[in-house]
């Protein structure tokens, strides 16, 4: 299980690791996106140093319509736990998201009044 920690406007941020693919550990903040349904998405910026490998592009819809997302095989830390998982990366995002995807396979606690976030 993961500490969180509440952003300012009650964002849902998580440490995790993007794992690059020499197997170098680079800690992130996450912002948990429960209107993205996929499991993250990244700047194109960002992945130069990670060098995950490219599986195409793919039509997904945003708040802005339906946008063209480059699609990679990337590597995350997360619960101590690595998984290998769809990123897709686009220029228009800002933060690192994790989508709600996560929300199928570990459990998420929120609880404001206690300042109480957790994910696993």
């Amino acid at each position: 299980m993961i500490q969180g920690a509440f952003g300012s406007k009650g964002q849902l941020f998580f440490q995790i690791d993007l794992i690059t693919s020499d197997g170098l550990n680079l800690p992130v903040d996450a912002m948990l996106d429960t209107g993205f349904t996929g499991f993250m998405a990244i700047n194109k910026q960002d992945l130069d140093s990670l060098d995950w490998v490219y599986m195409g592009n793919e039509p997904l819809r945003t708040a802005q319509g339906e946008i063209i997302f480059d699609r990679y095989s990337g590597k995350v830390l997360l619960d101590e736990q690595e998984y290998e998982i769809p990123v897709y990366a686009g220029d228009e995002i800002l933060e690192v998201l994790l989508g709600s995807e996560w929300l199928k396979i570990l459990p998420l606690v929120v609880n404001y009044q206690a300042s109480l976030l957790t994910l696993g």
